[in-house]
């Protein structure tokens, strides 16, 4: 199981991140909220993940670099959940939606509840193609 989070994972591509907003799908689980949108089929392209905490709620630099620290680590810890169950490749940014600082344990949590729900609802998707 690789647990890496490597250059060819980061989503950068400022078409791909406007494309991502004015088309993708959203999933939340408190604090965190997920927003993605198939590439295609899985070849051998991985999926493309971001990590935003804003401004707004979090002014010092120090505080959002944390969060995002602890949300990427949260989410190499668990990207098995997305990566074993769906055959598709998908852009995702990860949001962070709470107002106040959490510990490590409730983002872990919070993302790996996050994950499930997003398998899940792909999966819905794709047995509503297959009935279809």
């Amino acid at each position: 199981m690789d647990q890496s989070f490597g250059k060819k994972e980061k989503l950068k591509s400022k078409l791909l991140i406007d494309q991502l907003f004015s088309e993708g799908t959203s999933v939340k689980k408190y604090p965190l909220r997920l927003v993605y949108l198939p590439k295609g089929k899985a070849t051998d392209e991985k999926n493309r993940i971001a990590v935003s905490v804003p401004k707004r709620s979090f002014k010092k630099a120090v505080d959002r670099m944390k969060l995002k620290r602890l949300m990427r680590e949260a989410y190499r810890k668990n990207k098995y959940l997305v990566t074993n169950k769906l055959a598709a490749s998908y852009a995702i940014m990860i949001i962070y939606t709470g107002r106040e600082m959490m510990d490590y344990s409730t983002i872990f949590q919070a993302t790996e509840e996050l994950l499930k729900k997003f398998v899940q609802q792909e999966k819905g998707k794709d047995n509503e193609k297959d009935i279809l």
